[in-house]
């Protein structure tokens, strides 16, 4: 069911966290951390993150980190979590803000895990998670 078209307005971000939340709360690695959370609430927060960090059309103006740090995330659930949302994305979009969700939410894992867990994911430490541009840089 991939579509051609880019991310281009909110609606399609509304509808690819609908599809990614799906997913994740089916996971089964990363599902039970997502229990609790009430998809209501949080989606239009989440929507306006990912509206102002793709189609400078939004402004977020919580704290990214405080949401994850209350859970015991580890640097396998962020993978997961990459993971995810990239299948998400790929399923519904191709184009730019396609690729720089999937870039963004790279970074935002990468950051995640320093923040949370002190560990570099790009060293390739035992978490379980190395950012793809890491490994692009180790095969190059």
């Amino acid at each position: 069911m991939r579509s051609d078209s880019d991310i281009t307005e909110r609606a399609d971000l509304e509808l690819l966290l609908r599809r990614f939340y799906a997913a994740a709360f089916a996971d089964p690695l990363i599902g039970p951390r997502f229990a609790g959370l009430d998809l209501a609430a949080h989606l239009p927060h989440i929507t306006d993150f990912w509206a102002g960090s793709l189609l400078r059309n939004a402004e977020y103006r919580r704290n990214l980190f405080a949401p994850h740090t209350a859970l015991p995330l580890t640097a396998e659930h962020y993978g997961r979590w990459v993971q995810l949302w990239s299948a998400a994305v790929d399923g519904l979009f191709a184009g730019p803000n396609a690729e720089r969700a999937k870039a963004q939410a790279q970074r935002i894992a990468v950051a995640m895990i320093r923040r949370t867990t002190g560990e570099d994911p790009a060293a390739g430490g035992p978490g379980g998670f190395v950012p793809v541009s890491a490994l692009l840089l180790r095969t190059g």
